[in-house]
């Protein structure tokens, strides 16, 4: 078959449209209930666990943060678009509490996010206006939910631009029958 101009042209254009539909599909590892290991994992300064709910929606992810402190409950979800940047007034972060940083009032936070490392890993960065001692500030949060090898652990990482070092929360899948 000879290949001429425009077949060249159609060819290239077809690898274009494929490679920058890949970094937006969905990696289905990712989907499930997470329970994290205290033992491997950041302290979580005044709650004693954490599930992480990951359900994957084409290019939209919602991550449901289910957090307990003795009988206190609390359930929070971030929404994530590897398409396109998400605003919310409502972004969830673990409270580090003997850091002093707040929530500002009225805050928009803007996340971006990203696959990587071949789609094993979910990358987001969030800007998130915080208050401190000196006033409200802009916090980048950049987080990787790296999945492991055979689909039943998940590593996640977060830097904070407040912080000296990353919190590293490592989570096993729960399967649906032990999920309560």
């Amino acid at each position: 078959m000879k290949l001429t101009a425009f077949k060249l042209i159609l060819l290239g254009g077809l690898l274009a449209v494929g490679a920058m539909a890949a970094p937006a599909a969905a990696n289905p590892e990712l989907s499930g209930r997470w329970r994290m290991v205290p033992a491997l994992s950041s302290a979580l300064d005044g709650w004693n666990m954490m599930d992480l709910v990951i359900a994957q929606e084409g290019s939209q992810i919602r991550i449901t943060h289910e957090m307990q402190w003795r009988a206190t409950k609390y359930k929070a979800t971030n929404v994530v678009d590897t398409t396109r940047e998400v605003a919310s007034d409502k972004f969830f972060r673990v409270e580090q509490r003997h850091m002093a940083v707040y929530p500002a009032k009225a805050g928009v936070t803007h996340t971006l996010a990203e696959w990587i490392d071949g789609g094993r890993t979910l990358r987001t960065e969030s800007m998130t206006p915080v208050e401190v001692s000196q006033g409200d500030v802009m916090m980048r949060i950049t987080s990787e939910y790296r999945i492991g090898e055979g689909g039943e652990t998940l590593t996640l990482i977060e830097l904070h631009s407040s912080r000296h070092r990353p919190l590293v929360y490592y989570f096993r899948k729960v399967k649906e029958e032990d999920a309560k």
